[in-house]
């Protein structure tokens, strides 16, 4: 196999054009085999297989930077860049990072997963080169896969286009970013640059121009202003240019030679330039070509039982009752289970595109007119918008509920999704209901109560991932109603509060402790902001009050309990113990070996307690 002799860019140089089609080929039978076996995104690796054969071979990284917007479309890069073995363990924990790893490899600057960022790197890294005079040096980024429909992308044009810094900005224009790009700019510039009667019309007048014999400058001017009536004629307005950044293209994504000759041509330009490149996601694999809904970005799916299902049906269901109710989303409209409920209304569904802080600003005029927005993200993208959902949305107290997805440790993804900054944040928002879900009833239940109950400011809804326990559990299968905390044991001495799903782990140390003559008292606040003062009082009782959260410990709910707790008995109240996820990085693993490492699970809770016995006795 070709494949296996890539050690590096370098061992790219010396291939011919079969090579390189059979090279690509190979590249994308490995890919589909990996994400296969262990997760990840497919779809769109697929189809940046011969934009990353062209840009090493064009370029000489590292000292050419390379970046990449949407870290997801890098699996090929990392497999030219000596890590084609690492792949046995993709997304496994202590193996491969399905993103750019700067841990991992040199040819890694940017650890990048959230999108529409790359553009302002690009800017920043250019002004650092030329400040260093290190001018000789080539800095390419790749974006796309929706990530221009993202506001910093246009910010990062807007600044490198006024600084005028040598940087290649690659377009990788799918049309698509998880399912396909909500963005006028990327349908037209797809739709009208491909069109075959432009492609015609532009061809046939040049080739006009060509053949007039050039006497003199003023014909050679005069052939360069008719060349920019045709782009006039037959292309929309200069978009690029018109910010400072020259445009070229569009050329076929799929085409090595002619993105290598694009390549070349921009590396010899003097300011910042876009390359268009038209691409195919999930290019050469038929189920991935066929999925008309994300041309499996990833192999995740929405699964019956789980936190995401619950909340699809709680959503249909709502939607049929209240005509008023909106959804809007993100990129990920099937992620966050609300493909059933945009076939059902579409005229009340609305996909913002990778604009978070859009598509919240957006919610909040929705409610200020008499709608009932319900925003569907994931946890770790929310908190790209967190002063638009403190600002826009909460200090104008309108009824904006959110729905999110992936929230706590997340596992595979690693650092840049774990959800553990929503608790703390959203807390933090004056008027905020936080709802914790700890079971696939709740979510119906709590969906519902926050359209009843909170008219007067924000909601927030946050689940897991990972599956919720068995609805047929007579303790973690219940539902409960309203702001209501719920009481699912009653002992003595020991109170255990165990947040969202973390309800689970605090009632198997609750039956671990039982086993050694402890009596625990066990409870699911189910509502963590405001906390239940029926609640905090029977905490206030007992001489050990443990708290239990997969978000951040500082600042957190076990924080708030504390403080509540103190105020409540501030002479002889009870010791308190805040279990919760450290201010760290996580790098990626399963979840629940995350947590266990975090003592975030029945064991740890119960070294906690015995900690805490243990000290009282001595």
């Amino acid at each position: 196999m070709l494949l296996e002799k890539i050690e590096s860019p370098a061992d790219l140089k010396g291939l011919d054009e079969q090579q390189l089609t059979w090279l690509a080929a190979e590249i994308r039978d490995f890919i589909v085999t990996r994400v296969t076996e262990h997760g990840g995104h497919l779809g769109s690796n697929l189809g940046a297989v011969e934009i990353t054969l062209a840009l090493h071979r064009t370029f000489d990284s590292p000292r050419d930077i390379i970046l990449w917007d949407t870290g997801h479309q890098a699996y090929v890069h990392k497999m030219l860049t000596g890590r084609l073995d690492d792949f046995a363990h993709l997304r496994q924990e202590g193996g491969l990072s399905g993103y750019p790893c700067r841990a991992e490899s040199e040819h890694d600057w940017v650890e990048n997963s959230h999108a529409s960022t790359i553009v302002s790197y690009a800017h920043g890294m250019s002004t650092a080169l030329h400040l260093r005079g290190e001018d000789d040096r080539h800095l390419v980024a790749v974006i796309g896969d929706g990530a221009l429909t993202g506001g910093m992308a246009y910010e990062g044009l807007n600044n490198l286009g006024h600084s005028g810094r040598r940087a290649i900005i690659v377009l990788n224009d799918n049309g698509r970013s998880y399912a396909p790009t909500a963005s006028r700019l990327g349908e037209s510039l797809s739709r009208f640059r491909a069109s075959s009667a432009y492609l015609r019309n532009r061809a046939r007048m040049e080739r006009l121009l060509q053949e007039v014999p050039v006497v003199g400058g003023y014909l050679e001017k005069g052939v360069d202003g008719a060349k920019a009536a045709i782009r006039e004629i037959f292309e929309p307005p200069a978009f690029f240019e018109q910010l400072g950044v020259a445009y070229l293209g569009p050329y076929d994504g799929h085409d090595v030679p002619a993105m290598e000759q694009a390549f070349r041509a921009a590396r010899e330009m003097d300011g910042p330039v876009v390359v268009h490149v038209l691409t195919q996601k999930g290019r050469g694999y038929g189920p991935a070509e066929s999925d008309p809904v994300k041309n499996m970005h990833d192999t995740s799916e929405l699964k019956a039982g789980s936190f995401t299902a619950a909340f699809s049906d709680a959503i249909l269901a709502e939607g049929e009752a209240r005509p008023e109710l909106v959804a809007i989303t993100a990129a990920m409209p099937d992620s966050t289970g609300l493909l059933p409920f945009g076939e059902r209304f579409p005229d009340r569904m609305f996909d913002a595109g990778i604009a978070e802080q859009h598509a919240v600003t957006s919610a909040a005029g929705m409610a200020m007119m008499g709608l009932r927005p319900v925003v569907a993200v994931y946890s770790t993208f929310l908190t790209r918008a967190i002063d638009q959902v403190n600002l826009d949305v909460g200090l104008h107290q309108t009824p904006v509920v959110f729905a999110l997805d992936r929230a706590g440790i997340t596992g595979d993804d690693g650092a840049s999704h774990h959800g553990v900054l929503d608790m703390v944040l959203l807390s933090k928002v004056p008027d905020m209901t936080l709802f914790a879900p700890s079971n696939h009833a709740e979510v119906g239940q709590m969906l519902h109560d926050a359209l009843d109950l909170c008219t007067d400011g924000p909601a927030a809804i946050r689940f897991a991932k990972t599956m919720p326990p068995d609805p047929s559990d007579p303790e973690l299968g219940v539902a409960g109603s309203g702001l209501s905390a719920r009481k699912v044991r009653d002992g003595e001495e020991i109170c255990i509060i165990g947040v969202g799903k973390m309800l689970a782990a605090a009632r198997d140390a609750a039956d671990k402790l039982a086993a050694e003559g402890h009596r625990v008292t066990l409870w699911d606040p189910r509502v963590v902001k405001p906390l239940d003062p029926e609640m905090l009082a029977d905490a206030a009782g007992h001489r050990l009050v443990v708290t239990v959260e997969d978000g951040l410990r500082d600042g957190g709910v076990g924080a708030a309990v504390a403080d509540a707790l103190s105020k409540l008995a501030p002479v002889d109240g009870p010791s308190v113990r805040v279990l919760g996820v450290p201010s760290v990085y996580l790098p990626h693993g399963k979840p629940d070996t995350i947590l266990a490492k975090l003592g975030l699970d029945a064991d740890g809770i119960v070294d906690e307690v015995l900690s805490w016995t243990r000290t009282t006795v001595s």
